[in-house]
């Protein structure tokens, strides 16, 4: 799974809108929404709502979770734990980029927002490279990654399999019997 696809996914997510226009339900395969009643929330898909914000059909409410104090407090915590913290959505990075992207004159304190999701996504991709730098020094059979999201797994997983494979050629290559030689082409 690429990066694009991660995203596809994450535009699934529900979103809170104020739509400025009057429409009925709507009928899509995933389900009904609606109906759209200017000035009353509503939760759409992200796709919706940022295709809506485009055509400034609505005002984007941010995520209960997209707050300065909030993300300070997220971020602080994966700083001083050693293992992956839960983060506030399993989509934060892909949301935050595509809110503030499309949305960010609806969002309070956006540029330090998208500073802390970075510096949340910058921590976080350390501990992966510790972790996975660990888990070959340590020759491990398995690993336990709790509370990463699909986003960091898919950042990081072509990249450690194929290290991955490398080594394994490298060991196979020096466990070859003395005297014999490599036939390579």
């Amino acid at each position: 799974m690429d990066v694009a696809e991660v995203e596809f996914l994450a535009e699934k997510e529900l979103v809170t809108i104020i739509p400025n226009f009057s429409l009925d339900k709507i009928y899509l395969i995933g389900g009904e929404l609606g109906p759209f009643l200017p000035g009353l929330p509503l939760q759409v898909p992200l796709w919706l709502a940022v295709n809506l914000k485009q055509r400034q059909k609505c005002r984007l409410v941010p995520p209960e979770w997209m707050d300065v104090e909030k993300l300070e407090k997220v971020r602080d915590h994966e700083r001083q734990e050693e293992t992956f913290t839960p983060v506030p959505s399993p989509h934060y990075m892909e949301l935050t980029r595509l809110l503030l992207n499309h949305a960010s004159d609806d969002i309070p304190r956006a540029d330090e927002i998208r500073t802390l999701v970075k510096d949340l996504w910058d921590t976080r991709t350390a501990k992966l490279r510790v972790s996975a730098d660990s888990f070959v020094r340590q020759q491990e059979a398995h690993a336990k990654l709790d509370n990463l999201t699909l986003l960091e797994i898919n950042s990081t997983g072509p990249f450690l399999t194929r290290a991955l494979g490398h080594l394994a050629q490298l060991r196979a290559g020096q466990q070859a019997p003395p005297g014999s030689q490599s036939q390579d082409w």
